[in-house]
């Protein structure tokens, strides 16, 4: 996500107002208190839409935030925020409770209570807004797992931890189609978080049978080099059967070797293009994407082509001639 707002191109004067005012518009009413003079405040802020979701991707110098109990009365629409530690620490208190946050983890906590954020080391942080009705959960589980550190404990937040990391700087998904496909499962992924951290099945059951078809794309696609990923893998991997599987990648319009393959040649295809694509022989980096067979991998790539992978290499590193 490109920066909308540095710092580095407004007079020191300006500053704490023009971040006041962007962090107020854009997100939520929050006090700001910069810890270092005006002249040595650096903040640069990107800021992104997807549906309903805001998102606001922050690196700056040490401030505090706080939700005030009057501005935590005056919100128009209770929202729940995302909090994504990327770097450094931060520590969020919220009803009663205070949590510090490390790289990898994240919380989530919400507009109509006060809270209070420090970040001692500065910002790098990954703030998701979310309106309140959308995630459709108790008020009493929302209080309970404010000011949470979610993350290494939670096989569905980790899992969370990388989606919404990326889903904050990607623009790609920050407009049309791409943001329409990402509104739903992005607010059922968080359901799941917040009801499995919670323990209650009967809630986390629906979100996480929701989301079931992006975990297991996003497992793919981190074992897609394995040579041994197949249906058995994944379904033990998801604690579902093999039946199971297929019926839900069904439902959302996928074939499951069709996928694999797809991704696993376009690999390969980047590969061969890349700089250092000759290092290697064409049927090493077949291997290395799950391809065994060198004389099948020359095949399904010249079908899905129509150029054989050596041609193709051929044509974006031509031998020079003696």
């Amino acid at each position: 996500m490109s920066p909308v707002l540095d710092t580095a191109f407004i007079p020191p004067r300006d500053r704490e107002e023009v971040v006041r005012n962007a962090v107020w518009k854009s997100m939520v009413a929050v006090d700001i208190d910069h810890r270092p003079p005006a002249e040595d405040i650096s903040v640069r802020i990107g800021l992104g839409t997807v549906g309903p979701i805001r998102i606001c991707s922050a690196r700056a110098t040490a401030v505090t935030l706080r939700r005030t109990e009057r501005l935590a009365r005056e919100d128009e629409e209770p929202a729940v925020t995302l909090g994504v530690q990327m770097t450094g620490s931060s520590v969020v208190v919220q009803n009663g409770r205070e949590c510090l946050l490390r790289p990898g983890e994240f919380a989530v906590y919400e507009s109509i209570a006060p809270y209070t954020h420090l970040f001692d080391e500065g910002v790098d942080y990954r703030f998701i807004r979310f309106p309140r009705a959308a995630l459709a959960l108790p008020d009493r589980l929302l209080r309970d797992i404010t000011a949470v550190p979610l993350g290494s404990g939670n096989p569905v937040a980790r899992l969370a931890f990388t989606y919404f990391s990326q889903l904050a700087v990607s623009d790609e998904l920050h407009q049309g189609v791409h943001a329409d496909a990402v509104v739903e499962p992005s607010i059922e992924l968080l359901r799941a978080v917040l009801t499995s951290q919670h323990g209650n099945s009967s809630l986390a059951r629906a979100p996480l049978e929701a989301t079931l078809s992006l975990r297991i794309t996003q497992y793919i696609r981190e074992h897609l080099a394995d040579p041994d990923l197949s249906a058995t893998r994944i379904a033990a991997a998801h604690d579902i059967s093999v039946r199971h599987l297929y019926a839900m990648l069904s439902r959302s319009g996928i074939s499951l070797g069709d996928w694999i393959r797809t991704r696993r040649l376009a690999e390969c295809r980047r590969e061969l293009a890349r700089p250092n694509g000759r290092l290697r022989t064409i049927a090493a980096i077949g291997r290395s994407w799950g391809f065994v067979d060198a004389t099948h991998f020359s095949k399904v790539f010249k079908q899905a082509y129509g150029i054989s992978p050596r041609t193709w290499r051929d044509q974006n590193h031509p031998r020079s001639s003696t």
